[in-house]
């Protein structure tokens, strides 16, 4: 008797438990949609792709977006690299405005010298700290990484001619072809472009609500290593970056779903979104449509 009461006594503290959990999280959506929108912007398939190529275990399933971001760096991290394809993971490469004194604006501790004999070990062992991260919207990051595209493209086309008849220049002149159209066509023009723990200060110099959003994400700190040792740092996440999308716009995924536009470069952003950012700065789709 006392078993079984014991056993209900469980069931019923498990049930009220996911009944606040659940009630907790819809009065954080709740207070984060209140009001007008901390941002809003206008990205396509392009910054917004389908979670999981898209594709839904049965009827009954969500659909779900992911938030896609980039960095620009002028730095080459390898010689072949001359920047980052729209296939490149979001997180790859190292910011330029990411260096020594942002990293100790941001509240990480990097006074220990580079050349110190525990400083390898020191920085590997840093743990990453969620800042308000600056997401700029078809800016001047994604204009500098299309120009550097271009100028890529240019240069292989221009070594192919002075190269008649060779495989290997004519090979890198169309990827570097193929590149340019994914960047300008298929890469996200979300990018990363500065981090800091105050919303107004970043606001204020960002006041563009309809190019730039706030949001939180990670940042680590990272010793890079080669002729001499420096100091950088990776933005690793987002906090948020999955967007479910709301019921009365599933008509507009659904036809999409066995089609995973990531691996298919000739196939165009097919659908466009409003979406908000709200007083948590996490994201929400207001609206959705097909593009013609």
């Amino acid at each position: 008797m006392k078993f079984a009461w014991s056993r209900r006594l469980t069931l019923i503290a498990g049930i009220v438990l996911i009944l606040v959990t659940n009630a907790i999280a819809l009065l954080g959506v709740a207070y984060n949609r209140s009001g007008e929108p901390e941002s809003q912007l206008q990205l396509t398939e392009r910054e917004l792709p389908m979670s999981y190529g898209g594709e839904f275990a049965s009827d009954n399933s969500g659909i779900a977006l992911t938030l896609t971001w980039r960095v620009y760096s002028g730095k080459t991290s390898a010689a072949s690299t001359p920047y980052y394809p729209y296939y490149v993971a979001s997180n790859f490469g190292e910011p330029d405005w990411l260096d020594r004194s942002k990293l100790t604006e941001l509240g990480f501790d990097v006074s220990t010298p580079l050349d110190a004999a525990n400083a390898e070990r020191y920085y590997e062992k840093m743990l990453p700290k969620e800042v308000l991260l600056v997401l700029e919207f078809d800016g001047p990051a994604y204009q500098a990484a299309r120009a550097r595209a271009r100028r890529h493209a240019q240069s292989q086309t221009e070594l192919m001619a002075a190269n008649p008849g060779k495989e290997e220049f004519k090979q890198r002149a169309d990827r570097a072809k193929q590149d340019l159209r994914g960047e300008e066509r298929l890469g996200s023009r979300l990018f990363v472009i500065d981090a800091g723990l105050d919303a107004t200060a970043l606001r204020a110099r960002y006041p563009d609500r309809g190019h730039y959003a706030l949001v939180r994400g990670q940042i680590r700190p990272v010793l890079g290593t080669g002729a001499k040792r420096y100091l950088t740092g990776y933005v690793t996440k987002l906090s948020v970056d999955s967007i479910n999308v709301p019921f009365a716009y599933r008509d507009v995924f659904e036809p999409f779903a066995k089609t995973n536009r990531q691996y298919q470069s000739e196939v165009d952003p097919r659908y466009e979104t409003t979406t908000a950012f709200g007083k948590r700065l996490e994201p929400w789709i207001v609206a959705v449509g097909l593009i013609r």
